[in-house]
């Protein structure tokens, strides 16, 4: 019988996770923390004002519930548009703030919240990329940055911690009802932009299937780093096929520098940093999460991505 804090409980992933705990008979208690907690938790569920990059009052939280297992999911989930001190605050400080707490109260075992952006956009990525190969990043993309330096901070605390269960989720890129965010924003415009001679393939996560893995390694044994999405993989020109539109094939150099001006003319967040998210997308192999923790997805990305067609707002 867990005791479970999720932070960030009032999020878009948050919230489906809560519910979804809650409803579990080996669950006794959960937390919801959030910055603003929900108004209306479901039933048994507890719901506090937890902001990740206060260690002393993650701490507090921790000790007043009785924690025994944490879900970390608060995180900066549309990069860009704060500035790169207060993303690093919350992703990366708030992450270590979560494992001081964790140390502290004696807490058994934390789901951590991560995405296939700690591999890195790179050329030389293997395709399918699996947990066991290196987790790089992109220096000079903050988000991608940030995800590796949280992955490298874990290692730490599983070397000097091991008492402390661990279960890393690198997850796709995420849909569900009414998602919308700089993702399906790309597809909104009248062409997809592609760089030239770049299939940039998306696998994509129903939000129901994130929050099952999210439950199997609240709730399991399992411990280790786990890729989250659905089987197979979309192009950016699949995608304009489904929805009925042509791609506009631009080179790296093109595309940076216009990212460059737009940014500079502030008509975007995005910089020339991006042209390497949008040009060498990792694409994951998800046998470990059906094999090893144990839940196999409902849906395949193109499945995830036609439901998301199908439920948007």
């Amino acid at each position: 019988m867990r005791r479970v804090l999720v932070t960030g409980g009032s999020g878009f992933l948050g919230s489906h996770t809560v519910a979804a705990l809650a409803a579990r008979d080996d669950v006794a208690h959960v937390v919801a923390g959030d910055l603003r907690p929900p108004t209306t938790p479901p039933d048994d569920v507890t719901a506090v004002t937890l902001d990740v990059t206060d260690a002393v009052g993650v701490r507090e939280v921790v000790a007043a519930h009785r924690i025994d297992t944490v879900v970390h999911l608060a995180a900066i989930v549309n990069p860009g548009t704060l500035d790169e001190d207060t993303e690093r605050r919350v992703d990366v400080d708030g992450t270590r703030n979560v494992l001081e707490a964790c140390v502290a109260g004696g807490v058994r075992r934390v789901v951590i919240s991560s995405s296939g952006a700690a591999y890195g956009y790179h050329a030389d990525n293997p395709v399918p990329l699996r947990e066991t190969d290196p987790v790089r990043g992109n220096e000079e993309f903050t988000y991608s940055r940030h995800k590796r330096l949280v992955e490298e901070m874990l290692a730490d605390y599983r070397r000097d911690r091991p008492d402390l269960e661990q279960v890393i989720l690198r997850i796709g890129t995420i849909l569900g009802p009414g998602v919308a965010n700089q993702i399906t924003a790309l597809w909104d415009a009248p062409r997809l932009v592609r760089v030239r001679g770049a299939d940039s393939p998306f696998v994509f996560a129903w939000v129901d299937d994130v929050t099952g893995a999210i439950v199997a390694g609240a709730t399991g044994t399992a411990t280790g780093a786990f890729n989250v999405c659905g089987d197979g993989r979309m192009t950016v020109a699949d995608i304009g096929d489904r929805l009925g539109k042509k791609t506009l094939d631009l080179p790296a150099g093109v595309l940076a520098a216009a990212l460059r001006v737009g940014r500079a003319l502030r008509l975007t967040v995005h910089g020339p940093e991006r042209v390497g998210f949008l040009r060498y997308r990792p694409v994951l192999d998800n046998t470990r999460l059906r094999t090893e923790l144990g839940y196999t997805p409902r849906y395949t990305s193109r499945e995830a991505f036609e439901q998301w067609l199908r439920v948007r707002t």
